[in-house]
């Protein structure tokens, strides 16, 4: 039997194989941004084609979420994590031997759902393996680091390969993660039976949620080209709104179903969700349209792009991974949240500031600063409370929850604020204003709707979600 230090570092270990999976899957969203003109180039994508390079990804990784969740908790949360490493690692593969639109399409589809497998239940084995709350509280800072700073290190990772070697290494660098992550998992992460098929084998549901959301982040994310009032968006919506229902129904009425509805009867649960979703809708816009910005403005190279975020990961790590976990303990998950939202707020109205003619000292760098500090308070606070009231047993289906209200949030948050940041400048060079100008007002009016989203969830979090009161020798409770 091996002693207690060992076992603690067996499981520090099997987080850090964790989060190098995660961490792969995370910088895909965000690296393959910076390589679309090089692929648009050698593949000879059209415009309209070459968004759903993204949109294939995106379609599958929201859609199966949910139920890749919730598969974890019936057959073990360690080999739903090894498929999806096995599928992500396989897709990446085809991803970079693509000679065509069409394959590199389908290929991203597939990599998608490998991503949603394997990212579906890691934060729930996070906080299996770490069941003490102030171990917990680390482990989840180290899981937030991961998460949180993935998008700024894909810019900065996606400029360097696609600048020194081409845009099939994007993909390719994935291979060699991929495999000796699902070797070291084998060995290090710890293994579960799972509840057994049987108690949650819910064909019905499970089609009708993965439909629902499918069709949900497909209508958000073409909302951009037909624009959130033509029929085309109204009537997808309304379908994917009238299947989510019958999902709900279902599993009021099903024996076993995927996902107990109980779940929401947490009120830091519901209430987390709803903040995630608001903040991350905020976030998303914000990275891709400064992104913009830089590029199109003050015409960054997409190597100086990635550097100009690197104080957002800097941020992230020092109080994400060092600070959190004791600012947690002191002053509560409650309290953290809300300070980093403040943060996370303050960058984003700077960011309404940044002029044409912009420097990045003077102007983008005390607006990505605050942008880091807040994410690097926020998550780790907010994935804690998200799994507060998670039932033994239903981890997987609550870290899928975590992940697809986040990806639907950022879904629709992008589309939201890339029609509007568009409409303002088209409308603007329309009057006879010069392009930069145009460009910047529109991503001006854009950064403040993100801060309207973080308004949100700063909202929710302080009238929603309740403090979690921690013993030390005892279970977490909720204080009202």
């Amino acid at each position: 039997m091996t002693s207690g230090g060992s076992r603690i570092d067996a499981r520090w270990l099997a987080l850090i194989v964790l989060c190098a999976g995660m961490l792969m899957i995370v910088l895909d969203q965000t690296i393959v941004n910076v390589a679309l003109p090089a692929i648009e180039e050698d593949l000879r994508f059209g415009q309209a084609g070459l968004a759903w390079v993204v949109n294939a990804y995106l379609i599958a990784y929201g859609g199966l979420l949910l139920l890749a969740g919730r598969l974890g908790d019936l057959i073990g949360h360690r080999k739903v994590f090894l498929l999806g490493l096995g599928v992500f690692t396989v897709a990446s593969l085809l991803c970079g031997l693509s000679v065509s639109a069409e394959m590199l399409i389908v290929a991203r589809f597939v990599q998608g759902a490998g991503g949603a497998l394997a990212t579906s239940v890691t934060l729930g084995m996070v906080v299996t393996m770490f069941p003490e709350k102030n171990e917990q509280r680390r482990a989840i800072g180290v899981f937030s680091f991961v998460a949180a700073a993935g998008a700024s290190l894909g810019l900065l990772l996606g400029g360097v390969l696609t600048d020194a070697m081409s845009w099939h290494w994007i993909f390719f660098v994935n291979i060699p993660i991929g495999i000796v992550a699902a070797i070291a998992a084998l060995r290090l992460v710890p293994d579960s039976a799972g509840l057994g098929l049987r108690e949650g084998a819910d064909v019905l549901g499970a089609s009708l949620v993965v439909a629902a959301v499918m069709l949900g982040v497909y209508t958000i994310v073409k909302a951009e080209q037909y624009g959130f009032g033509s029929a085309h968006t109204l009537v997808l919506g309304a379908v994917a709104v009238a299947l989510l229902a019958a999902f709900v129904v279902r599993q009021r009425t099903a024996a076993k179903p995927l996902l107990p509805l109980r779940v929401f009867r947490s009120r830091n649960v519901a209430g987390a969700n709803l903040v995630q979703m608001a903040m991350v809708a905020g976030m998303f816009g914000l990275f891709f349209l400064g992104t913009l910005y830089m590029q199109l403005v003050l015409q960054y190279t997409p190597l100086q792009i990635g550097l100009a975020f690197m104080p957002v990961a800097g941020a992230i790590a020092v109080f994400s991974v060092s600070l959190s976990a004791r600012l947690n303990a002191r002053f509560g998950e409650r309290t953290m949240l809300i300070v980093g939202l403040l943060f996370l707020l303050t960058g984003m109205v700077l960011f309404t500031q940044v002029p044409v003619d912009g420097s990045y000292v003077e102007h983008v760098l005390p607006a990505v600063a605050p942008v880091g500090i807040g994410l690097g308070l926020s998550f780790p606070a907010l994935m804690t409370l998200a799994m507060s009231g998670a039932a033994h047993g239903e981890e997987g289906i609550a870290s899928g929850l975590v992940n697809t209200t986040a990806q639907v949030g950022g879904a629709l948050g992008l589309a939201v604020l890339a029609t509007t940041s568009t409409s303002r400048t088209s409308s603007l060079l329309a009057a006879g204003v010069a392009r930069p100008e145009a460009l910047t007002a529109g991503f001006h009016l854009a950064f403040w709707i993100s801060a309207a989203l973080v308004t949100v969830a700063l909202g929710l979090a302080v009238f929603v979600l309740r403090q979690v009161a921690v013993d030390r020798e005892a279970q977490p409770v909720l204080v009202h």
